[in-house]
């Protein structure tokens, strides 16, 4: 049995310089959709063609190339949280929070990857 349960979506998030550009590069590249570009938060989705799996877009002015980081979704964040941590997971900080969009927490597994916990706050599915 699991320690958590995480939803039927996952998000893998890419660092990048532009990402109105990176978007629009996957839309003509790979055929994937725009969801939303949130611009306050530097953050852009794209939907794939694989049902239940997105790419997001973190803008950052020196981007991290290769460093895709897995974005679990789970319902409530808090409480996988905390079941995590009594079992030792490390966590990176606090959990973020983006009123009315999203909750967040990074986490690393044995070897030191990055991964990502997140609850849709925005009242339906990504």
């Amino acid at each position: 049995m699991s320690l958590i349960s995480v939803d039927q979506t996952i998000t893998i998030a890419m660092s990048v310089t532009d990402r109105h550009a990176s978007a629009a590069w996957f839309e003509s590249v790979l055929g994937f959709e725009l969801v939303f570009h949130i611009d306050e938060a530097g953050w852009s989705e794209m939907r794939t063609n694989t049902p239940g799996v997105t790419i997001g877009l973190g803008e950052h002015t020196k981007p991290a190339p290769g460093n895709c980081v897995p974005v679990f979704g789970v319902s409530d964040l808090d409480s996988a949280r905390q079941k995590m941590e009594q079992a030792k997971v490390k966590f990176d900080g606090d959990t973020g929070v983006v009123d009315g969009m999203v909750k967040t927490a990074t986490f690393y597994d044995p070897d030191g990857n990055a991964l990502m916990l997140a609850e849709d706050l925005t009242g339906g599915a990504a």
